[in-house]
């Protein structure tokens, strides 16, 4: 159980600090949300949007505004979930510092998603009408190759049952 918390903790500060990796090298693919996902993906697909360097700049500001305005929250839920890992089980404490842990772990996630939204929203409005068809393509084209993907990975899975190593 500690593997799988420490797990989901990881991936839940690795989705935490993602979005804000606007200025990070060009590439990715699809809608919005960008290729797969990794750091970044959000605004991935801003690359492909042919930015004038004002809309560059603003977003850029945007991103770093937010990113400043949450760093001491980060870094009381980074202690937090710190002095947990360094605790055992049997130690008195644990299970209330577990419980703290996941409330603030919460707590960051609601106030993540909202930023996320706000942020989205203010650089939705440094693009031109062009630029937001442009990326409504794009995330439809993503959606079109998740599904497909999705119908693939499904077949496969049937493929997969059907094979006399699925019944031993």
């Amino acid at each position: 159980m500690r593997k799988t918390l420490l797990l989901g903790l990881t991936l839940a500060s690795a989705v935490a600090l993602s979005t804000f990796a606007v200025a990070g090298p060009a590439g990715g693919e699809g809608g919005w949300h960008g290729g797969h996902g990794h750091h970044g993906g959000q605004f991935m697909a801003l690359k492909k949007l042919d930015l004038t360097d004002a809309q560059r700049a603003s977003i850029k500001q945007i991103v770093q505004a937010s990113f400043a305005q949450n760093k001491t929250q980060r870094t009381a839920l980074r202690q937090q979930r710190s002095a947990f890992e360094s605790m055992t089980p049997d130690q008195v404490g644990y299970t209330a510092t577990a419980s703290r842990l996941a409330q603030a772990e919460g707590a960051a996630t609601q106030v993540r998603v909202q930023q996320q939204a706000t942020i989205r929203a203010q650089i939705y409005a440094v693009l031109t009408a062009p630029q937001k068809a442009q990326l409504a393509t794009m995330k439809a084209q993503q959606d079109a190759r998740r599904q497909q993907w999705q119908q693939l990975r499904a077949q496969q899975k049937a493929a997969a049952g059907t094979t006399p190593q699925a019944a031993q």
